[in-house]
């Protein structure tokens, strides 16, 4: 590091992706401002105050949105787009307004922006997007965070597969190992809804939810948090890699394994396969949505890779056994 110490903005850094990385970005020599909802160094409130904190830093994270983890009600869905597509605005018109704007913005995204995949896997260069109100959210978030021209900023869309890590969706399968109901979950019929109807200026889809016979074979693509983090180093220092980059191990599972991967780890005898039928009022009850297991997300590194990232955690089994340890001893 120099003498002079570089300058970081992290937004919705309340998470647990975001509190792991200001640590990290502290560590590394950075001086590092939040913005939330509650501050603590800016407000969303204060625009004035969220434009000061932008101009003049070096690197620009916005890791803001509302959690997926519940159920997809006419309000959480509206606020689910709304969190993260207006939030995404409020810093790109600060970016556009700084004297000094950021070298670098990284954005959030998901790999759930790629459609259901069991064919093949998706990358950056031949993925094929989806329909559906996921997708849809993703979509509006990325045309948002890519709309306009920031000659100065270089910016990167962060298509992260499932984190694991302290956070909600490895706690959620952690506990169903646990409790004995670590089987492969199986999607298959279920009375029609219309939860999952697209979303946003241009809804996609026709508004019903998706059913595949997958028998606990849909794909898992995942990716841990230590990862992450390593993968945003390298990003911020690989100047010319822009646009959108998929976070996730170069080596994808499938339910299956995922599930008795989990069994094994947490030690547990039993794991009772769950179908649609068992997931839906037991996921109704977690308050959160089947789709966090019964979706085939298939998704390959390759612009990671081809920028030389080297993954501290490439297969499932060790990565599982880290989490479950680190878990255990908290």
């Amino acid at each position: 590091m120099g003498d002079i110490r570089k300058r970081a903005v992290v937004a919705g850094a309340s998470g647990f992706i975001g509190q792991r990385l200001v640590r990290e970005l502290r560590g590394d020599g950075y001086d590092v401002a939040c913005i939330g909802r509650s501050g603590p160094d800016a407000r969303w409130s204060d625009d004035q105050a969220v434009r000061a904190l932008v101009d003049g830093a070096d690197l620009l994270v916005n890791l803001a949105g509302k959690i997926v983890n519940c159920r997809y009600t006419d309000a959480n869905r509206t606020e689910i787009l709304r969190s993260r597509v207006d939030t995404t605005r409020q810093l790109r018109q600060a970016v556009a307004a700084s004297a000094h704007p950021p070298r670098v913005w990284l954005n959030a995204s998901t790999a759930t922006i790629y459609r259901y995949a069991g064919d093949r896997p998706m990358t950056e260069a031949g993925g094929e997007l989806g329909t559906g109100f996921s997708v849809d959210i993703a979509r509006e978030w990325e045309d948002e965070f890519f709309s306009g021209t920031l000659p100065g900023t270089r910016r990167v869309a962060l298509r992260m597969a499932i984190v694991l890590g302290d956070g909600p969706a490895t706690t959620i399968l952690v506990r169903l190992a646990r409790f004995g109901l670590g089987g492969a979950q199986h999607d298959g019929w279920w009375f029609p809804h219309r939860r999952y109807r697209g979303i946003g200026a241009h809804p996609s889809g026709d508004g019903r939810a998706p059913s595949h016979r997958s028998r606990g074979r849909q794909r898992f693509s995942w990716i841990h948090l230590d990862d992450v983090i390593d993968a945003i180093r390298l990003i911020v220092a690989t100047d010319d890699l822009d646009g959108p980059v998929n976070l996730a191990a170069p080596y994808p599972s499938d339910n299956r394994t995922l599930m008795a991967t989990l069994r094994r780890s947490v030690r547990a005898r039993i794991g009772l396969p769950a179908f649609r039928w068992m997931l839906e009022p037991a996921m109704w009850l977690l308050r959160t949505e089947p789709e966090l297991v019964l979706k085939s997300r298939w998704v390959l590194p390759d612009r990671l890779l081809q920028a030389g990232y080297t993954f501290r955690w490439p297969n499932l089994g060790p990565a599982i056994d880290d989490v479950v340890a680190r878990s255990s001893r908290r």
